[in-house]
């Protein structure tokens, strides 16, 4: 028994989405079938079930990296290797709207849970090969994505961000910003997890999740979950051939 997640380990899938959201891991596990309410305390939600007849895990993490680090250490210790995060995020580059997807190539480390693990000139990228199911798997489904660097750090209201200066972060092509994949990446590499991460986007580069693009942003995200379902299927499915 883990000291947050109070799971056994033929609870917990080695197969585990980890949106931040409780909602969208529901949203998630709405795709399994026999689906089991595993967990649900100190705003960590844990649900398991079959999807195309392979064992997953939903978990919704809560926000930043402290909380989704709390989380994959206990699910690992339950037997988990393999974490896709399906998250939202804010953007930069003119054009970018709600509702679009960004499948991350990498991310700007602006948090602080990751330095607990690696020094910060480590760099904070996915595993390829989960990096190289989700794309073909957007390619399949013929969904739109853009592929890219973003931004992460776990200080939402920080006066003085870090590394956060807009300008800048234009300049570089930074696509994407939110709150977890920096320490799900270090975190990942330094404990030999496989890791990836897909966002929808919530806002345009002028707006941060405007009434308008409500619709937008739905839809993509549930765009963004069969990506990452049909991604985590093929991954499984190479495991056992």
């Amino acid at each position: 028994m883990e000291f947050h997640i109070h799971a056994q380990p033929e609870d917990i899938s080695r197969y585990v989405f980890c949106p931040g959201h409780q909602n969208r891991a529901k949203r998630i596990a709405d795709h399994f079938q026999d689906i089991k309410l595993v967990h649900d305390d100190r705003g960590i939600v844990v649900y398991s079930g079959l999807y195309n007849g392979i064992f997953m895990t939903s978990c919704g993490t809560g926000m930043g990296g402290p909380a989704v680090g709390i989380a994959l250490e206990e699910l690992a210790n339950l037997g988990a290797d393999t974490f896709v995060r399906v998250g939202s995020c804010g953007v930069f580059q003119p054009g970018q709207q709600p509702g679009d997807i960004v499948i991350s190539t990498g991310t700007f480390r602006s948090g602080g849970t990751s330095h607990a693990y690696l020094p910060l000139a480590f760099p904070a990228v996915p595993t390829f090969e989960v990096l190289r199911e989700l794309v073909r798997s957007a390619e399949t489904l013929e969904l739109p994505y853009i592929t890219g660097v973003g931004i992460a750090g776990d200080a939402f209201y920080a006066p003085n961000k870090s590394g956060s200066n807009r300008d800048m972060l234009v300049n570089a092509n930074i696509v994407s910003a939110e709150m977890e994949s920096d320490a799900l990446y270090i975190i990942g590499q330094y404990r030999h997890w496989r890791t990836g991460a897909i966002y929808t986007s919530d806002g345009s580069d002028t707006e941060t999740k405007p009434e308008w693009g409500f619709e937008q942003y739905h839809n993509g995200e549930g765009n963004c979950i069969k990506i990452a379902l049909e991604a985590m299927l093929s991954i499984a499915q190479h495991d056992s051939a």
